[in-house]
């Protein structure tokens, strides 16, 4: 298992309910962390996360595809920036 801390940003952080929360992967990959998340958010929760257009960021880098994750990472949530 791996410990991470994920973090949800702006309209997210409204959606899901909280800003910042610890949790155990298994495996330690993006898909893992998905795993591990739609077993701890409501399934609300977790459609607002997980739509294409929710940017993830580990160790604020922006990652595409699957990504390898260790102990301590953040990886965080970011919602589309809309602009006008």
């Amino acid at each position: 298992m791996t410990a991470l801390t994920v973090r949800f940003f702006a309209s997210l952080r409204e959606t899901v309910g909280f800003g910042e929360f610890d949790i155990e992967v298994d495996p330690p990959t993006l898909a893992g962390l998905r795993s591990a998340l739609a077993t701890k958010l409501t399934a609300e929760q977790f459609r607002a996360i997980d739509v294409a257009d929710v940017r993830i960021a580990v160790n604020q880098a922006i990652v595409q595809g699957e990504t390898p994750l260790r102990p301590g990472d953040e990886v965080a949530f970011l919602p589309r920036v809309t602009g006008g």
